[in-house]
């Protein structure tokens, strides 16, 4: 970043607590304070660049804003520029981006769509239409964030149940098993363990003669 670039300017209001970040690129000074106040009032953690190349620098990054709010036309890389290369380098962190211009044709429409934006406002935007729209990006990052939560999970529940189904030692005598760690433990708590399933106790038929005849010992029903 040259000398004569403005650098990224982050502030956070302290009497209002951040409910998500935002990047906000846009070249005209006076615009992006005015929009920078805007956001940082409604409760925003805001970081402002003034150039594209600032946008996708600090887009890309593991823990960046998730939310961008970017300008068609600015110096260093178009907000299309900035759209290709946030969906190119962040597959694994979704990023919404709302690209914001003075363009009105279908055609700019669609191809901002098709370089990845999410949302595309028409200048001059009024103060409640451009909260709604962040506000409206912040739903789907949350719909995104818990999507990949309960995916882990899965992907976590059917790593154990691929452990149960693979050879389990178990001992001939009192049914303990091993467990990864070299530990013997009983199955009810092996099996609570890796799934969270617990057990209920009961007879089933084939054991209820020999219970009754008292030729399975009832030591032998509780371990």
């Amino acid at each position: 970043m040259s000398a004569a670039t403005e650098a990224p300017v982050r502030i956070l209001r302290a009497d209002h607590p951040a409910s998500e970040s935002v990047l906000l690129a846009e070249d005209h000074r006076p615009t992006r304070e005015a929009l920078r106040t805007l956001l940082e009032q409604k409760g925003y953690e805001v970081t402002a660049v003034s150039n594209g190349s600032d946008a996708i620098e600090v887009l890309v990054r593991p823990d960046g804003p998730s939310i961008g709010v970017i300008d068609w036309m600015m110096p260093g890389a178009s907000g299309l520029d900035v759209c290709r290369a946030v969906r190119a380098a962040v597959p694994m962190r979704y990023v919404y981006l709302i690209m914001v211009t003075a363009r009105d044709g279908e055609e700019d429409v669609a191809q901002a769509l098709a370089v990845g934006a999410d949302d595309f406002i028409r200048k001059p935007c009024g103060p409640a239409e451009l909260i709604a729209r962040v506000r409206s990006g912040q739903r789907t990052i949350g719909f995104e964030r818990n999507l990949a939560a309960r995916v882990a999970e899965l992907e976590e529940l059917v790593e154990r149940i691929r452990r149960l189904k693979r050879l389990l030692p178990i001992c001939m005598y009192c049914k303990k098993v091993r467990n990864d760690s070299d530990y013997w433990q009983e199955i009810e708590a092996y099996i609570h363990h890796e799934t969270g399933t617990d057990f209920s106790r009961g007879i089933c038929p084939d054991c209820m003669p020999g219970v009754l005849s008292g030729e399975i010992e009832p030591a032998l029903l509780s371990s």
